[in-house]
């Protein structure tokens, strides 16, 4: 798959790719992992945030900011912003440096703590598109959450829906019992799930 990569931000992509390889190769304990998204992914996730326009744009979990320089790149070049959480500070802050260095931060909005409590206090369809990639043990309990979030016609997308498909399960099984929602699994990086809300 050729990577078109966002213009200027290369050589940042490249060199957060390597850390993470090399870091996760190194360690084994989980909350210190980087846990990025593929380059395909990442590239996949710029496309769809500009053909939807997408201006509000969720992601949960940050990491290092690896796939965060993906979608604020692609919302910056439709006039959005992307909010992110992680439950882990320090990961907050390296991806703090690492969006200023990109030139992101002021497309950011970087926010430390527990996504579930993020998600049931947030404003019903406030999200164009929400990027769900962390511990995938509370997902199919965010799932109301995740769907009144949702505005009509706007996309969930959710990672290592192939790599990890047991775990992934549960939620799947609500998505499937939720009217209005359309979802189709993409072979891109670790496997992406879709899942279009239904105007209504």
């Amino acid at each position: 798959m050729s990577i078109s990569y966002p213009p200027g931000l290369r050589e940042l992509l490249e060199e957060l790719e390597t850390f993470g390889e090399h870091n996760d190769a190194t360690t084994t304990d989980r909350a210190s992992r980087m846990l990025n998204i593929t380059p395909d992914t990442g590239a996949f996730l710029a496309v769809l945030v500009r053909s939807m326009a997408a201006r509000n744009i969720l992601e949960i979990g940050t990491s290092n900011g690896y796939s965060t320089v993906w979608l604020a790149s692609a919302a910056a070049a439709v006039g959005g912003r992307v909010t992110t959480i992680d439950v882990e500070a320090r990961k907050t802050q390296l991806a703090v440096h690492n969006l200023r260095r990109a030139g992101l931060e002021d497309t950011v909005e970087l926010l430390t703590g527990d996504a579930g409590d993020l998600l049931a206090r947030g404003a019903a369809e406030r999200w164009d598109l929400i990027f769900l990639d962390a511990d995938r043990k509370p997902y199919a309990t965010w799932w109301p959450d995740l769907w009144r979030g949702l505005r009509a016609n706007g996309l969930l997308v959710v990672d290592n829906a192939i790599s990890h498909e047991a775990e992934m399960e549960p939620l799947v099984e609500r998505i499937r019992q939720q009217p209005g929602a359309t979802h189709v699994l993409v072979p891109v990086g670790k496997g992406e799930l879709l899942v279009l809300k239904a105007t209504t």
